[in-house]
């Protein structure tokens, strides 16, 4: 049976009437045959475009065929190409150094050519076979990067959820503890939020807190690891930063928010946040669920000082 014309084959030999004979027998089952006359030509043919299989005589000057198998099954960069290694010796020994260099069959010369293509049809069925559990695996593995996004990713902000970002305080608290570096936590809220889902409904408030969500993130560093916190709330993880820092970066936000124009298909709102921030090492903060009640303390003040505005776990009034 024919193989299909797509399927190339690199027959490897110096030898030019040994490729002659394998090229003419192959190329009449429908094989795509290239041919090198040495190895560091099959090696740059390879690399240039990886052939489906490798014929590929051992005894060549310079690099022979256990060093061409060596490189290519060593190079994960390459698919897997199967490798027959084609020679006169048969000795166990020799066909053991050849599937140790990573030879997948190995053939003796005189070749039997009824056994050549029962070989080549072989190794051509377990590439087949590796191609799809090599297709399988990636279709895999970006199922589960996509499943983890999901599992910490808030679906409507695209931020981190709540579970996550309690998961990455506590990482970055150790941090913290080990180089002594600082770490800050700001809270920030949506004022009269619930005012505006009441009169305008659900899905005005779901474009602002999609929107707000875009405000912080883009007012973040790269380092910094933002969340929604709940409902309307927001929180920034800040690696590296001082009390007097984070509140600069929530004033920062404050003043993006207040300037913003929230808009759906028929309103244009206005909006305001109020935040809280803390910082460790600072205060009595001994662990990260200190360190976030002290900004969210921080934030209560803030709210029942009239909103819009940024408060320092360690004042006891307002900074604006």
């Amino acid at each position: 049976m024919a193989a299909e014309g797509s399927t190339r084959i690199l027959v490897v030999d110096d030898h030019p009437d040994n490729v002659e004979i394998i090229d003419a027998r192959l190329s009449s089952r429908g094989y795509e045959i290239e041919t090198a006359n040495n190895g560091q030509e099959a090696l740059d043919k390879v690399y240039a475009n990886p052939p489906h299989l490798i014929l590929c005589d051992v005894m060549m000057p310079l690099i022979d065929g256990y060093e061409v198998s060596r490189r290519i099954k060593s190079d994960d960069d390459l698919p897997f190409i199967p490798i027959i290694l084609v020679t006169a010796r048969d000795s166990t020994q020799d066909k053991v150094e050849g599937l140790e260099a990573g030879a997948d069959d190995y053939l003796t010369k005189p070749i039997n050519f009824p056994e050549l293509e029962a070989r080549v049809r072989s190794m051509l069925r377990i590439k087949r076979l590796q191609d799809e559990l090599d297709q399988k695996n990636r279709e895999l593995e970006v199922a589960n990067k996509r499943l983890r996004k999901l599992s910490i990713t808030d679906g409507l902000t695209e931020l981190f959820n709540h579970r996550h970002v309690h998961q990455l305080l506590h990482e970055e608290f150790e941090r913290s503890m080990r180089t002594g570096e600082p770490v800050a936590v700001a809270m920030l809220d949506l004022d009269r939020f619930k005012q505006v889902n009441d009169t305008y409904g659900h899905p005005t408030g779901d474009v602002i807190l999609y929107e707000t969500a875009r405000i912080i993130r883009e007012t973040a560093r790269e380092i910094d690891m933002v969340g929604r916190y709940g409902g309307e709330e927001f929180i920034a993880i800040l690696p590296n930063t001082t009390v007097e820092e984070a509140a600069q970066f929530a004033e920062r936000v404050r003043q993006a928010v207040e300037s913003h124009e929230y808009r759906d298909e028929a309103n244009l709102i206005h909006m305001t946040v109020s935040s809280g921030v803390a910082s460790f090492p600072g205060l009595d903060v001994d662990s990260p669920e200190l360190l976030l009640k002290r900004a969210d303390e921080a934030l209560y003040v803030a709210k029942e000082s009239g909103r819009n505005q940024v408060v320092r776990a360690s004042e006891s009034t307002v900074t604006a």
